[in-house]
């Protein structure tokens, strides 16, 4: 019974996935310049507040109806948003926004493994493979001198854990998602909740109110319709689509981080984008399925 490699087909809702992706990717920079203006618990804060409102407009003939189920679906990935997005953009105050999205990429390896712990499913043998091919990647992005001391900086510790929270949103995402909460409700409530609870942040960290920015002001507003629509878009999308067949889209992030960040300037040693390259492969091998064929 030989056995060959093949990749999941590729499906309609899929296509937004991938829109989406870019724009996710392409955040990174815009970010990494308004920590220079802001602290990151504001920053978050506002961009989701602002993702709420105009996601609330959008749908505000959906609030009507609203139910608890809608109220704790959203909360509950509202958090994970929250968490995320916050220790991404703490640990962006001090690294590039390329290595910030290759790190972040770590997520996609989580995953299935997530979905182990959570569901009892076995992810399939090629996941390991993925996961093992990510932390080298990560190894590499860190340093040479990290490898030999396995130590990382404050940003990349940050980003790192940011992993976490973000891979459990993707698995709530799709657990909500089939149990019949309101698309417009629940993107509503995730992120307002995110925003409120950035902004609930600050005085736990010390963190105040930055002075008025533009950049961070721009930032702000353009990144809250990227939120509005990135979530919304995820939330339509994995109705139908799994959240293991979404990671291998959401696998471009840190490809388009990485493109976005070279145009503007960055330069990463040759170590970081091979473990970039690392990372990307670890993601696209966590994909993979291995299909026996009979005789």
């Amino acid at each position: 019974m030989p056995a060959r490699l093949r990749f999941l087909r590729f499906r309609p809702q899929e296509a937004a996935l991938v829109a989406i992706t870019a724009v996710w990717g392409s955040t990174f920079l815009l970010v990494h310049w308004a920590m220079e203006h802001s602290g990151p618990w504001f920053f978050i804060g506002i961009r989701f507040l602002v993702a709420g409102v105009i996601s609330a407009i959008i749908f505000r003939r959906a609030l009507g109806g609203i139910r608890w189920t809608d109220i704790g679906a959203g909360a509950a990935i509202g958090v994970m948003i929250h968490l995320g997005y916050g220790l991404q953009t703490v640990g962006l105050q001090t690294i590039d926004s390329s290595t910030s999205g290759f790190i972040t990429a770590m997520y996609v390896p989580l995953v299935p493994f997530a979905q182990w712990a959570v569901f009892r499913t076995r992810p399939p043998a090629m996941a390991f493979v993925g996961a093992g091919l990510a932390f080298a990647g990560l190894l590499l992005i860190a340093g040479p001198e990290s490898i030999l001391t396995l130590s990382l900086g404050a940003g990349e510790i940050a980003t790192m854990i940011a992993t976490l929270p973000i891979a459990a949103e993707i698995i709530l995402i799709s657990v909500f998602a089939t149990r019949g909460v309101d698309l417009g409700r629940i993107t509503i409530v995730q992120l307002f909740t995110a925003g409120v609870l950035g902004i609930l942040t600050m005085p736990l960290v010390g963190e105040t109110v930055p002075a008025f920015s533009w950049v961070w002001a721009g930032a702000a507003v353009g990144l809250g319709v990227a939120s509005c629509v990135i979530q919304l878009t995820m939330n339509w999308a994995q109705k139908s689509v799994s959240p293991t067949r979404a990671t291998i889209i959401y696998s471009a992030e840190p490809v388009w981080a990485g493109v976005v960040g070279r145009i503007a300037g960055e330069r990463l040693p040759l170590t970081a984008l091979i473990g970039g390259a690392l990372v990307v492969l670890g993601i696209l091998a966590s994909e993979l399925r291995i299909v026996r064929r009979r005789e």
